[in-house]
Order: C-alpha cells, then sequence, then structure tokens
C-alpha cells in the first residue's frame, strides 16, 4: 500500500500529475483544488510530498492501479467518504470534485442538490444519494479553505487526447504546440478514437503542412 509519495512534478494534465521520485515516476489522479495549489506547496528543491489513496481496480480482463493524491489528511478523510457513496469510483470522484472541497461539503451540509448537480458526473439521483449518505457528517470539512480558480475557457480533453499529448510531451514539442497540433488534428478528423490514430492524423496534418 502506497500511503504517500514525494517527488518531483514532471508532467500535468487535466485530472492527473506524473511524480517523479527519482528512481520511479507516478501517475497520480488528483482534485482540482490540489492540483492547482502543488506549486505553492513545493520544498525548497522543489519537491511536492502528496498523501495517497492506493486502490487496485480489478476486473475479469485486467487490472489497474489507482493513485489519488492530497495535501493533506483532512483532504484525504473528505474524499474517502466522498466515495462511500454507492456508484461513485475513485477516477468518477476526482472527475467530480472539480470545485473547493469546502464548498461542497458546505453544499453537502445544507442538502443543496442543485449546487451538487453542477458537479461532473453527478445528477440529481446521485446528488440525493450524497446527502443521504454524508449530511451530517462534514463538520471539519466545511471549514476547509481551499479554493478554486475557475480558468476559463478550458477544453475537456478526452483520454485519448491526454495521451497523445504525454507522447507528444516525450518527444521534446512544447506544451502549446502538441495541444495545438491535436486540436487541428480532431477538427480535421472528428472519427479519431485511439492515440495511434490521432498521431497518424497529425503526421499527415505536418506533411501537408
Amino acid at each position: 500500500m502506497i500511503a504517500g509519495i514525494k517527488g518531483k512534478i514532471t508532467a500535468y494534465f487535466e485530472s492527473t500529475v506524473i511524480v517523479d521520485t527519482g528512481s520511479l515516476s507516478y501517475e497520480v489522479f488528483v482534485p482540482v483544488s490540489v492540483l492547482q495549489r502543488l506549486s505553492e506547496n513545493q520544498d525548497s528543491d522543489g519537491n511536492v510530498r502528496l498523501i495517497t489513496y492506493h486502490y487496485l481496480q480489478v476486473s475479469p480482463s485486467s487490472a489497474n492501479e489507482v493513485l489519488v493524491g492530497f495535501l493533506n489528511d483532512v483532504e484525504r478523510d473528505f474524499f474517502l467518504d466522498f466515495i462511500k457513496v454507492s456508484g461513485i469510483g475513485p477516477r468518477a470522484a476526482v472527475k467530480a470534485l472539480n470545485k473547493s472541497i469546502g464548498e461542497i461539503a458546505q453544499a453537502i451540509d445544507r442538502a443543496d442538490v442543485p449546487y451538487l448537480k453542477t458537479l461532473p458526473g453527478i445528477g440529481l439521483q446521485r446528488a440525493k444519494e450524497i446527502v443521504a449518505k454524508l449530511q451530517g457528517k462534514m463538520g471539519k470539512y466545511t471549514l476547509m479553505r481551499d479554493k478554486v480558480q475557475e480558468v476559463l475557457p478550458k477544453v475537456e480533453w478526452r483520454d485519448v487526447e491526454q495521451e497523445a499529448l504525454h507522447i507528444l510531451l516525450q518527444l521534446q514539442y512544447k506544451k502549446p504546440e502538441a495541444e495545438e497540433m491535436i486540436k487541428k488534428a480532431v477538427q480535421r478528423n472528428s472519427g479519431i478514437e485511439t492515440s495511434e490514430q490521432l498521431l497518424n492524423e497529425i503526421y499527415k496534418q505536418r506533411i501537408v503542412a
């Protein structure tokens, strides 16, 4: 079980970061409020220490490890309570927590279903289930002072595009250039379903140019 990780952030994505510990690199899922505060919590050597939740996702055909990172125990405790709600797994929870955890906790405490419905992946029924499961248990979380800065406009990228971006960055392309190449490729071919197809489209695009 991985309880914590310390290292340098070498890549940022929409909901994950790559943490280089020196000998190993880990993909760590992080909620938005954590992601936006990582740079503020670096030590003098540029390292960040994350408290982690380690989860093994097993299916009949595969097994995947999920590592979720937080800056303190209170954030992790909230996450552990949040995934107790039926139908909310670790990855879905990271995606849903795109606002201040303190604000979400306050919304749960006051049974603010309309607010909870604005969280990604949370519909009316799920919002009601969150309130039913967690209302009255949010005391310490409502006191959190984390903030989420709205960054607009922001394009929601598919996993295919994230994977292609990661590969292009490894190939020494600058992030703005890589993002523009991906954007144009998707505009040219909206039927792309895999990162390999996307990279092939980018290659064709560069030949034409």
